[in-house]
């Protein structure tokens, strides 16, 4: 089972996604300091704990299958994050400076979501039992995450940038 072609992509995307992981907890001090809703502020405080929980939750993936971790650069997160530090360049401490914010961070979290969704059913269907609940409960991480963010668009971010005016 380990050396099918679905066992290698499996493999690749957690090197994916575990340095997807990695470079989000690098960039996610810059966005808790832009954003000027406390929320926001304390919403995106706790997505930065979780992301570190997710790290060592995908070490332990690793090695619930027998394989060591390692870093495959995720250019969709590099790119992802590049974009993100130009909005918040274009927006920091405008009325939509927050709703950049949100829009830059709800990127990266559908990105992830779709990415841990697949993972799910790959070590599903290889029987991997305990990467398989291991990376279930992040994905679930990841939709509250999104909603989470969401809210805070729709609570107060999107209506402060609309109200405001060039």
């Amino acid at each position: 089972m380990m050396d099918t072609e679905l066992h290698k992509l499996f493999l690749d995307q957690l090197q994916d996604v575990y340095d997807a992981e990695q470079r989000i907890v690098e960039a996610l001090p810059k966005k808790i300091d832009a954003a000027q809703d406390d929320e926001l502020k304390q919403g995106l405080q706790h997505h930065l704990e979780e992301t570190k929980n997710h790290v060592s939750r995908l070490e332990q993936v690793f090695e619930s299958i027998d394989a060591s971790p390692k870093r495959n650069t995720c250019q969709a997160t590099k790119g992802l994050i590049a974009e993100a530090e130009e909005l918040l360049s274009d927006f920091k401490g405008t009325p939509a400076g927050d709703a950049a914010i949100i829009c830059a961070a709800q990127k990266i979290e559908h990105y992830e979501i779709a990415t841990y969704g697949s993972l799910c059913s790959w070590a599903e269907q290889m029987g991997h039992d305990k990467a398989k609940q291991l990376l279930g409960e992040t994905l679930e991480e990841e939709k509250k995450a999104d909603e989470t963010l969401n809210t805070a668009a729709l609570k107060s971010a999107n209506k402060k940038a609309e109200a405001s005016h060039t």
